[in-house]
């Protein structure tokens, strides 16, 4: 019999009204600097959530630019589309320019001091201080681009 493991301290992601008034001046910055309308909210007392609603960034042209690249999308037609969720770690594969740019500040920016992961996918293994979700135009309301 295998001696039996100590058990990891569990910890969950956590965020609320308190930490996101800490964070919006640095996002509200960072979408003023890129001349972008959002709003900033909490989700489930665990995400923090940005909607861009407009700007001077075409960012779903840019998006629909850079995955008609992508491996995944060479044996079907790819649609242009309304809305995007846009992901920390696929902001190098779907995005140039910019658009790149903004969202590299502002996931930073959603980060601030307080945020960590020590989460192991292997291990179905998640730590992490709080989620982060950036839609861009939303289900009932599309992104508009200014011009």
């Amino acid at each position: 019999m295998l001696p039996r493991q100590p058990k990891q301290e569990t910890k969950m992601a956590y965020m609320n009204q308190d930490l996101k008034s800490q964070l919006a001046p640095q996002i509200k910055s960072v979408l003023k600097k890129y001349n972008i309308k959002g709003s900033i909210s909490v989700r489930n007392h665990m995400v923090l959530v940005v909607n861009l609603k407009s700007g001077k960034q075409d960012i779903i042209q840019n998006w629909f630019d850079n995955a008609k690249n992508q491996p995944q999308y060479n044996d079907r037609k790819l649609e242009k589309p309304e809305t995007l969720q846009v992901s920390q770690y696929w902001i190098d594969n779907y995005f140039d320019g910019k658009v790149k740019e903004f969202f590299i500040e502002l996931f930073q920016a959603m980060k601030g001091n307080k945020w960590y992961d020590n989460s192991d996918i292997m291990t179905d293994y998640f730590d992490t201080a709080y989620y982060m979700d950036v839609n861009v135009g939303q289900w009932d309301k599309p992104y508009q681009v200014e011009v």
